[in-house]
């Protein structure tokens, strides 16, 4: 890296009176400069935690100072070296967010109810400091159903003589003709995007619905997540009486599925005709990706129809279900009201609902402001290796150079031009890279350390973790995880691996077409094309239902409704996109 440095000065000689005429330069000037220009030759060492180097579960997270980004050799915990440290502003007149920067609207054009108190959970009201404004307005017709199910939440949910009545129709081992509350209770399975995914897709059921939303929060899932509805809670109760994950498989005899099969419910009668009380007192709907084809049996007007008489539901899912709720007649009229630019359905419910606890918001918002904050282009690169697909590290580098190049995401190597040299103002780019292996990180790093850019920029490379491995059960590897989703979600451009849901989350979270970086052929080791831009903000469902129900046809949605196309990462998958 170049950097321009102005001649040394020399020491005055007129002694006394050179000093009273002020013509010589004192000491504490050059000090000033010497501090003022060391902190630029960080920028091409850039900023990584190592996999233990994440400030701990017991750690505080809103009163604790930034965090310093560390390579710490083994046997040598706790050291840290001065080349590691916070970005700098070369810039004149600075732009760039910083905490002090005032909320434009904290509320986020109505999504957010303004009932909470702003210190339970900080990140509630402030994470929007360090994104862009959202490029999809807010429908009021959706924040007016927000606020109305708020209401019915606060009036249902746990603790209250509802939830305690319904609790006991619940073990009288049937349903009821008359509830004035009815639920849905959601567990999870797979990794946190998945999980999140998931989450939104079941929340906006209950909201079609007219259920309450209860999960069942994993010791893996603690602490991630703060309550989202204001005066009541969404964490599914310890005492709830069908509450074992273990009953919760494709072969449960409680699943609408098998209920149909052994003839506990009749599919060739009228619904309106059948007695909510002749019912089981509880239905299960396993919404899993691969293992079921998202049951043609869910997604039908005449089974919905049926669904609604359960005053209690249990689902286990890990798919991003949503663009199946789009499908089903019944739900239409409603949904286009709700959201009228189709590819905003997540980035809206997932701001809604997952607002990190103040310990993960601590996380984050420390090493925002360490490395982030004061950089004029964040670029965010998000690398996932499969099992079932793996792809050698050199051939999944090689692939993300040339999407880099393709695109011109990063600047080109070279000499820098004068014209770039005698600017009075040094661009910064900032690439984070959210990766379980370290390789992307220090190749990247490498590669702008050793040369210039031709344009003169400054590149900083930053990994928050690498973790090897993607670990489910474990609560800590989880908060990385949030942290990494959220300081994914404020980079400006983002170029993600396919089939990720991870980069999923983040990017719609961003409100920000990603890049997808594609997966090789089976019976290939290298993609032909190293990636393309996805045309939608919206995640895909890998595993979408084929219309048809009871006609018993297979329809390819992607060819019968506008807003509906096969996902660019997952061939056969489904996604939302606006129709114009």
């Amino acid at each position: 890296m170049d950097v321009k440095r102005s001649r040394s000065p020399r020491a005055p000689a007129g002694g006394d009176d050179d000093k009273r005429r002020g013509s010589g330069v004192r000491p504490e000037m050059v000090l000033v400069g010497f501090l003022l220009t060391l902190p630029l030759l960080f920028l091409v060492f850039g900023g990584r935690w190592g996999s233990n180097s994440f400030p701990s579960s017991s750690s505080s997270s809103s009163t604790s100072s930034p965090p310093v980004a560390r390579h710490v050799a083994a046997g040598e915990r706790g050291a840290t070296p001065q080349s590691q440290k916070p970005v700098p502003d070369t810039r004149k007149n600075s732009s760039a967010s910083t905490t002090t920067s005032p909320s434009p609207d904290k509320l986020l054009g109505g999504l957010l109810s303004a009932a909470f108190d702003e210190s339970s959970c900080q990140s509630r009201y402030k994470s929007n400091l360090y994104r862009k404004p959202s490029p999809f307005p807010l429908s009021p017709y959706l924040a007016k159903k927000l606020r109305k199910y708020e209401s019915y939440h606060k009036k249902c949910g746990p603790g209250t003589k509802r939830y305690r009545r319904a609790i006991k129709q619940l073990k009288s081992g049937h349903n009821a003709d008359d509830s004035q509350c009815k639920y849905v209770v959601w567990f999870p399975c797979n990794g946190l995007g998945n999980r999140m995914l998931t989450i939104a897709s079941t929340f906006l059921y209950a909201l079609l619905t007219d259920r309450v939303l209860l999960t069942h929060v994993a010791a893996e899932q603690e602490g991630l997540f703060c309550e989202p509805f204001p005066g009541s809670s969404w964490v599914l109760p310890g005492d709830f009486p069908e509450n074992n994950p273990h009953k919760l498989h494709i072969g449960a005899p409680e699943s609408y599925a098998n209920m149909l099969k052994s003839g506990a419910i009749r599919s060739d009668v009228d619904p309106n005709s059948v007695p909510a009380s002749s019912l089981p007192p509880y239905v299960y709907l396993h919404v899993e990706q691969f293992q079921l084809k998202l049951s043609d049996n869910v997604f039908c007007d005449e089974d919905q129809a049926m669904l609604a008489k359960f005053n209690w539901m249990i689902l286990k899912s890990d798919s991003y279900f949503a663009p199946a709720l789009f499908l089903t007649p019944v739900f239409e009229k409603e949904l286009a009201k709700m959201f009228p630019q189709k590819e905003a359905v997540f980035h809206h419910l997932g701001r809604y609902l997952f607002h990190p606890t103040n310990r993960v918001w601590g996380i984050i918002r420390r090493y925002y402001e360490a490395y982030l904050a004061r950089v004029d282009e964040k670029i965010g690169f998000q690398i996932r290796i499969f099992p079932e697909k793996p792809i050698k590290f050199e051939n999944m580098y090689d692939q993300l150079m040339r999407c880099v190049r393709e695109q011109r995401l990063l600047p080109e190597l070279g000499t820098a031009e004068p014209a770039a040299n005698a600017t009075a103002e040094t661009k910064v780019k900032a690439v984070l890279i959210a990766s379980l292996y370290s390789g992307y990180y220090e190749k990247i790093r490498g590669m702008y350390y050793e040369s210039p850019t031709k344009t003169g920029e400054i590149v900083a490379v930053f990994q928050p973790s690498h973790e090897e491995q993607q670990q489910y059960t474990s609560n800590e590897h989880n908060q990385k995880a949030l942290a990494e989703i959220y300081l994914l979600s404020y980079c400006d451009k983002i170029a993600m691996s396919a089939w990720s849901t991870f980069g999923y989350v983040a990017y719609s979270f961003a409100g920000v077409k990603p890049w997808i970086l594609l997966r090789p052929d089976w019976n290939k080791e290298v993609s032909e094309v190293a990636c393309v831009r996805s045309a939608s903000v919206e995640p895909c469902l890998h595993s979408p239902p084929l219309l048809g129900c009871r006609a018993k046809r297979e329809v390819d949605a992607a060819a019968v409704k506008p807003y509906v196309r096969h996902c660019e990462d997952v061939g056969f998958g489904l996604k939302l996109f606006d129709s114009y």
